[in-house]
């Protein structure tokens, strides 16, 4: 489902929400997983980052946009990383990416 032709073309017809919310999903996944399978933690991690990778690179989002993603980037690694740098939790980036999911829904 995430492969580069699915970075390249159905994510680009998601709103900015939607693709945030899409990435919570592997969030949320990689919370849930962080203590109990170590295969399926990497995996959600790995999807997040490549969503926000396939973001990254929608040609629609401006400079404001793109500082955040590149932010989200940077936390996402962080958490994986156990917080070294910036103290962030798999909890924080839920309920951060939770918000895009709500806002993705509602916009319906």
């Amino acid at each position: 489902m995430h492969s580069q032709s699915f970075g390249q073309g159905r994510w680009r017809e998601y709103t900015f929400d939607e693709q945030m919310g899409n990435i919570g999903s592997e969030i949320s996944r990689a919370h849930n997983q962080q203590d109990h399978d170590e295969q399926a933690y990497n995996l959600a991690v790995a999807l997040a980052l490549q969503l926000v990778d396939f973001t990254l690179d929608d040609p629609r989002w401006e400079d404001e946009r793109r500082k955040e993603i590149i932010d989200a980037r940077e936390r996402i690694y962080d958490a994986f990383t156990g917080g070294k740098k910036y103290g962030t939790t798999w909890e924080e980036l839920d309920e951060h990416f939770l918000t895009f999911a709500v806002a993705a829904r509602k916009s319906r």
